[in-house]
């Protein structure tokens, strides 16, 4: 089902709404798209969740430009764009700074294969992108070369992203990759994690195609 753009404008607000009230962001920081017709629709810069509102959400058109007199886009649209342009099977992005994640982030660590539910991420590990200055160029095409065909990833020294189906997968996803990270983090006090196999991570990928209700894309 198609939904009309004000629709989409109100999913973004809630999503970070959500975000922050989840403890999956902070302040200003962490954004999100979703897209919409043949652009996008992202978050604007610099606002905190409980002042944004749908008018204050930025098109971006197929060719990277916003219309006269509206909001600067994230700092981040570049890398959204990245992604949704080159993933037919993406149509919404988070990104966050969610705690653990961003503190394996920071300590330059994947999330191995520690939990079947590191799945969600669409591998059999959530791999790191190596570090580049937020808002480059050089940042949305590493994101894209980690992400390759998966959902999600850790941005070296930065947070997480997510890119999936629609917003509400998307941050769905995110919370989960923030609870295998803590998880994961927890292990590390205690010796480390006992980590399945390939062979037993690539049943849980195979069972995973066939879990939950396929037909929901919310």
């Amino acid at each position: 089902m198609n939904k009309d753009e004000e629709t989409l404008r109100e999913e973004l607000v809630r999503t970070l709404r959500l975000l922050s009230e989840r403890g999956l962001n902070r302040g200003t920081s962490g954004n999100a798209s979703v897209r919409c017709g043949a652009g996008m629709l992202v978050t604007p810069t610099g606002i905190v969740p409980d002042q944004l509102t749908s008018q204050r959400m930025v098109l971006i058109d197929a060719q990277g430009e916003s219309a006269p007199g509206a909001m600067r886009p994230s700092s981040e649209w570049r890398m959204h764009w990245g992604i949704l342009s080159r993933r037919a099977d993406v149509h919404a992005v988070v990104h966050c700074h969610s705690r653990h994640a961003t503190t394996l982030a920071c300590a330059g660590k994947t999330v191995p294969s520690l939990h079947y539910m590191v799945a969600v991420s669409g591998r059999a590990e959530i791999p790191l992108a190596p570090y580049h200055p937020f808002g480059s160029e050089e940042l949305a095409v590493a994101v894209v070369d980690t992400l390759q065909g998966g959902y999600a990833c850790l941005m070296a020294n930065h947070g997480q992203i997510v890119a999936a189906s629609s917003l509400a997968r998307a941050l769905a996803i995110a919370e989960e990759v923030e609870e295998q990270a803590a998880v994961y983090c927890g292990t590390l006090a205690i010796g480390g994690p006992r980590l399945l196999s390939p062979l037993q991570m690539d049943d849980v990928l195979q069972r995973f195609r066939n879990y939950g209700q396929k037909g929901d894309k919310r």
